[in-house]
């Protein structure tokens, strides 16, 4: 059976920001099932569970900043509120990656956050990037902080663009998680790693040293091998995919993307 799909709300951030509940009832009527929330811009959670029950979106899961989540783990309840089932850690400032002397307080925060979690009826992911891919005692760092972090307290959201261009395969990525990997991000590229990749995630602003060819693509538009990401997914026990594109390319605005990235995955049977 076809997992149902939603769609990252990063990806059309400056519309939802614009228009947080015209741009929900876009997302819906271009048949995505559900939402995975990137901030609430002001909306109050008790409104946004209501717009998603109207809407008939699923408010599948959240990124919520790390930072955030340390500094107050009762943000956590705006989103029990609201009906998520998921929590995420979408990304690490350079200060808290792993090399960095801070990282194993970071899995120590993680393993408290996953807790608390717990406690409202939520399940905390881990959103990987490319920098997870670093060897720590040769051991990729997403690696050990899977070992370090109990399955009860943290389970995957892969991100299988960050993994290819870790070097991975994502297909094989994912089946190497099964059973611990209940969303998949789905996101396609074309080009080459280059050193303002985060410049382009819209987080870090810096000029590039040298350049680059590298760009965000909707789904079934660059590299990825979507069928065998899915056929991965399903085998491995995901729920749900995600779409997420970072940046919009090819004279396509987000909105459009989106609808670009829906349209093939139907095509596929999704």
């Amino acid at each position: 059976m076809a997992l149902p799909v939603a769609v990252q709300a990063y990806t059309v951030r400056k519309e939802m920001a614009v228009d947080f509940r015209g741009t929900l009832e876009a997302i819906k009527a271009l048949g995505y099932d559900g939402v995975e929330f990137a901030g609430l811009h002001g909306t109050n959670p008790e409104d946004v569970k209501k717009m998603c029950e109207e809407i008939g979106l699923v408010p599948l899961s959240a990124h919520v900043p790390y930072v955030d989540m340390v500094e107050n783990m009762n943000i956590l309840e705006d989103y029990k509120t609201i009906g998520c089932k998921f929590v995420v850690v979408p990304y690490l400032k350079e200060e808290h990656r792993p090399g960095t002397d801070a990282f194993a307080e970071v899995i120590e925060n993680i393993k408290k956050i996953g807790a608390k979690a717990n406690e409202l009826g939520l399940t905390l992911l881990y959103h990987n990037h490319d920098f997870e891919f670093i060897k720590l005692d040769g051991k990729y760092a997403l690696d050990v902080l899977y070992e370090e972090v109990s399955a009860d307290l943290l389970q995957t959201e892969l991100d299988t663009c960050w993994v290819n261009v870790g070097g991975e395969i994502p297909a094989d990525y994912i089946r190497k998680y099964a059973g611990r990997c209940p969303i998949v991000h789905l996101k396609d590229f074309y080009g080459e790693k280059s050193d303002d990749m985060y410049e382009l995630i819209g987080i870090e602003k810096k000029a590039p040293t040298r350049p680059g060819n590298f760009e965000f693509r909707p789904v079934g538009s660059g590299v990825q091998n979507f069928p065998e990401i899915l056929k991965a997914s399903e085998e491995s026990g995901a729920t749900w995919v995600v779409v997420e594109q970072d940046q919009p390319t090819m004279g396509l605005n987000p909105i459009e993307s989106i609808k670009k990235s829906r349209e093939y995955l139907k095509t596929l049977g999704y």
